[in-house]
């Protein structure tokens, strides 16, 4: 089932339900897709409907005309607009994520504080032609919105610096060769294939996915020393739940499980 285009504040973001899957889409193709207060807001808004939503079960961010996004629009940076959300990031999943998994879906340039967009995205997929880059050393500036901070965490140390103190862009090849990328798709067809990915994300237990993600997400902070206790508490409450019992029942039964989120 796909539903028509849903509520929105502003037509810079669009966004849509798809199967249980959350389509969030930047949609100002004439200024690269980069972000203003109002869109980054409109961001924000969505995955905060992801997480709230009970029918919503993967979030998939892409960028309209062919474009992820150039980062933060200057042009309204001037007027003295800023697209980060107090306490939360830019477009408010930098600083904090959303709890559901979120998938980035690239087509073309995915640059600077749009690159950093994606770090706060679980999964990519990208388009064979995609291109990625940290460029803001080059106008003396710091990628700030997790580029420096994050970069390093996914991809090698000595890659993540190359990139971010030489300014040069990858290709998607290269970000799928050093772990950056998840998966290849023709152009024009990551959205398709991001789609594919989420919806085998949605076929499972939506509290199990969730506590993988936190742990996935936290463990690095945790020592070894605390670790298995940190981990105890967020994965009691799933094997304790009604999908639990739910998912065993299903598999005894040969057929599929009926989530409920509980």
């Amino acid at each position: 089932m796909h539903d028509a285009k849903e509520r929105n504040a502003t037509d810079d973001v669009l966004v849509e339900r798809r199967d249980g899957v959350q389509v969030i889409t930047i949609n100002r193709p004439e200024a690269k897709n980069a972000l203003n207060a109002t869109a980054a807001r409109a961001v924000a808004d969505a995955v905060d409907e992801l997480d709230a939503s009970e029918d919503l079960r993967v979030g998939v961010l892409t960028g309209a005309g062919g474009t992820f996004s150039a980062g933060m629009d200057l042009k309204a940076f001037l007027r003295g607009e800023s697209p980060d959300i107090p306490g939360r990031g830019l477009a408010g999943i930098t600083v904090t994520p959303p709890a559901k998994p979120l998938i980035g879906a690239v087509e073309g340039w995915a640059l600077a504080g749009g690159f950093e967009l994606l770090l706060a995205c679980d999964l990519v997929v990208a388009a064979k032609t995609a291109k990625f880059g940290v460029p803001e050393v080059r106008r003396s500036l710091v990628a700030a919105a997790g580029g420096a901070l994050l970069l390093p965490r996914r991809i090698p140390q000595a890659i993540a610096m190359e990139m971010l103190i030489t300014g040069e862009p990858i290709t998607a090849d290269r970000a799928a060769e050093v772990g950056l990328v998840n998966r290849l798709a023709p152009e024009g067809e990551a959205l398709a294939a991001a789609l594919e990915l989420a919806a085998k994300i949605a076929e499972n237990g939506p509290l199990a996915v969730a506590a993988t993600k936190r742990i996935v997400r936290s463990g690095a902070d945790w020592t070894r020393a605390e670790g298995w206790d940190r981990q105890k508490e967020v994965i009691d409450p799933v094997f304790a739940s009604d999908d639990a019992r739910e998912g065993a029942s299903a598999f005894a039964e040969k057929r599929r499980p009926m989530w409920k989120g509980r």
